[in-house]
């Protein structure tokens, strides 16, 4: 039933690379109040359609739930509501005005959480998931734009490191080209356009101490738990609707993801995203939840399904298969919990 309200509700809607939340007519703000109708609309349905929620949420306050976990954090409501269909939940917190979803799934502690669009809002969502409960991993699980020539729609990627693509320097224009200055230079540019690494600094490291780095990895032994996983598991490739993919949908661990604060829907861009950083997918939110794991020393994994080709495919392709990649990636996720030992994971500092 959920999923059939969903399905109503979504082409209404028009959906980014990672996770979408932004309206048709975004360019010129004209959908704005269509998409804030739909997006209560979708939510109001999902909340009477099946999701196990307690009648009412509670603020949780400055308060610190020591209870070991397992975070599960999507972008979008159609993301998460898969896995949330299969959770028990027990209890609704509400942090910094976003509810988190306590309870159990796939044999864990878990709690789960809607961290919105964008990497600024993902940031504060994987701080505050941390701030509140005793995480012993972040798992994100969404769709994204594919960007390896060799993957095709529905298939789910599980990249080892992320990267922040659209930290960039805009260089000064010049008489032979562009004038960078002391910036570095590591990595092709993009017209003007010069990614760079970021500074971070760690918990239980020197205060102040920046480490200059542009690739943030997931956990070792989990994404090990992905590979043996890979061969075992079946996905969708219809979309309930008449529309089915040429080929089965596949499960590729390794490689290289990549997240910025832009909407990509350029087949140009999308091969110069290729060709400099090797990238199997694009999406707004991973490699900003990948940078605060990483200064909090918690084992983080992202499971990305390609609902579109960021521009290299047919146009709108991702409102006909945001469904099915949202699908595709809770089914890789839960098989995932279902393998996964806790003890194998370290200890939070």
């Amino acid at each position: 039933m959920a999923n059939r309200l969903i399905n109503a509700a979504l082409p209404i809607m028009n959906y980014e690379n990672g996770v979408r939340e932004r309206p048709r007519l975004w360019g010129g703000f004209r959908g704005v109040g269509a998409w804030l109708t739909a997006a209560g609309l979708a939510a109001a349905l999902l909340l009477g359609a099946g999701w196990r929620t307690p009648a009412q949420a509670a603020p949780s306050g400055d308060g610190y739930d020591p209870t070991p976990r397992l975070a599960i954090l999507s972008a979008f409501h159609p993301e998460l509501e898969n896995l949330r269909e299969q959770a028990e939940i027990s209890e609704v917190r509400v942090i910094h005005g976003r509810s988190h979803y306590v309870g159990r799934l796939a044999g864990h502690r878990v709690v789960l959480v809607l961290s919105g669009v964008s990497m600024v809002n993902a940031t504060l969502t994987a701080q505050a998931l941390l701030d509140h409960f005793a995480i012993r991993e972040i798992v994100v699980s969404g769709i994204a734009g594919g960007v390896n020539p060799d993957l095709k729609i529905g298939d789910v990627t599980v990249p080892a490191e992320w990267g922040q693509y659209q930290e960039q320097l805009f260089a000064r224009a010049s008489a032979g080209g562009w004038d960078t200055g002391d910036w570095p230079t590591d990595f092709q540019h993009y017209g003007m356009m010069y990614p760079q690494s970021v500074g971070v600094t760690r918990v239980g490291g020197t205060a102040d101490a920046l480490e200059r780095r542009f690739w943030f990895p997931v956990d070792a032994a989990s994404l090990r738990v992905v590979e043996g996983l890979t061969n075992s598991l079946k996905l969708s490739r219809g979309t309930g609707e008449g529309k089915n993919l040429a080929a089965m949908p596949r499960v590729v661990a390794g490689g290289r993801g990549v997240s910025g604060p832009t909407f990509v829907d350029n087949a140009a861009y999308r091969e110069w995203v290729w060709h400099t950083f090797h990238a199997d997918a694009l999406d707004m939110e991973t490699a900003a939840v990948a940078t605060v794991a990483y200064v909090n020393r918690v084992p983080f994994i992202a499971f990305r399904s390609l609902s579109d080709l960021a521009g290299g495919g047919a146009k709108d392709e991702i409102s006909i298969f945001f469904g099915l990649a949202a699908e595709n990636s809770a089914t890789v996720v839960l098989s995932y919990l279902r393998a996964l030992d806790e003890s194998q994971l370290p200890p939070r500092p």
